[in-house]
């Protein structure tokens, strides 16, 4: 019994020491977020719009994160670099292209090329004939870290992108959002002159990018403040940023405008009631990054994407927590009379009827 006891003791010794010493990179910053939304309720309340999601494109592929839909086929990232194209019933398949790195976001250019928003490579160009061109790896003499998500405008001038973060690289988002550390940028690449300039920096963790009506601004995704930044590229507000949405029930990650009056948000998971609870509490949430370098994320499952109008207001709530939910859903792209989604985890991709996610 003596010797089961000074086991024990020894081994809680060993977790605190563990806890308190372990050496880690995350310096974290206090913060204070809003309390949470709720879910039981209100504009967020719990639903299962997106348990009837199904299943479209090819099967069996590892990470489909962005997505676009060209006629009748599908054009999407995966985790093993690959940039496929696949036929809605997902008979067909062709590899475009390997990256060698992790493709997340894609946009076709006016000209024809597939732009690719790599996490591990930078921003790059497929042209037609399959040959892959790097466009731009850092800013302002900062390499990039992260590349997220792009966006062009209708001109084909510039590219709109976003560097999650300069400081960790792909792979290390957890380690970035619990830090905290406003590393986190806006950025845009001229085309013509091959020039990349930094518009908005001190982004928590910048992802998902999507330009509005008229290329009048452009939406940044801030997935570790919760809210959605929004930068004037014209107008008397040219130059200037405000928050389109703020205090999300969730982590934002990739964001599309379905071209003409509705913006459509993918939120990886609900939010953390630990994670928010410890936000101002730097020496806590250094712990908790030690602890999760052994123990699984808490990470909930639940399926969960909303749709916004040209003011920020929510008008659909899309939800899943059931088991063998489609999720983390990280795309949501409108397409005629469909809903698209993509998953950084998922198998495949899916596909929900527009008129129900309205409903």
């Amino acid at each position: 019994m003596r010797a089961f006891l000074r086991f024990v003791l020894l081994l809680i010794v060993v977790i605190v020491a563990f806890l308190l010493l372990m050496p880690t990179k995350v310096q974290p910053v206090a913060w204070n977020p809003a309390p949470a939304p709720s879910l039981a309720g209100g504009v967020y309340a719990d639903n299962q719009k997106l348990e009837v999601v199904e299943r479209v494109g090819a099967a069996d592929i590892d990470g489909p994160e962005a997505l676009l839909l060209e006629g009748n086929e599908l054009i999407t990232g995966l985790h093993d670099g690959r940039v496929i194209r696949t036929s809605l019933d997902g008979k067909v398949t062709k590899v475009l292209t390997n990256t060698g790195g992790r493709p997340l976001g894609l946009a076709r250019h006016p000209n024809g090329l597939l732009v690719i928003a790599d996490g591990v490579k930078g921003l790059l160009s497929l042209d037609a004939q399959g040959r892959l061109t790097p466009l731009t790896t850092l800013a302002n003499g900062v390499p990039f870290g992260f590349i997220d998500d792009v966006a062009i405008d209708k001109s084909g001038h510039y590219a709109y992108f976003s560097d999650a973060t300069s400081r960790w690289g792909y792979g290390k988002d957890g380690e970035a959002i619990i830090e905290h550390g406003g590393d986190g940028r806006l950025l845009r690449y001229d085309f013509q002159t091959g020039k990349t300039s930094l518009l908005l920096d001190k982004l928590e963790f910048a992802n998902g990018v999507t330009l509005g009506p008229d290329d009048a601004f452009v939406l940044v995704n801030e997935t570790g403040a919760y809210r959605i930044s929004r930068y004037w590229l014209t107008g008397p507000k040219a130059g200037t940023h405000d928050l389109f949405i703020d205090n999300l029930p969730g982590l934002p990650d990739n964001l599309a405008f379905n071209g003409h009056d509705r913006f459509w948000v993918a939120l990886y998971a609900p939010r953390n009631k630990l994670l928010d609870a410890t936000a101002p509490h730097p020496f806590i949430r250094k712990m908790i990054v030690r602890a999760l370098s052994v123990l699984p994320k808490p990470v909930e499952k639940r399926a969960f994407a909303l749709g916004l109008d040209l003011d920020g207001k929510v008008i659909a709530n899309l939800q899943d927590a059931s088991d063998g939910n489609y999720s983390p859903i990280t795309t949501v792209r409108e397409y005629g009379d469909w809903l698209y989604f993509g998953s950084l985890k998922a198998q495949h991709m899916a596909r929900l009827p527009l008129a129900k996610a309205l409903h």
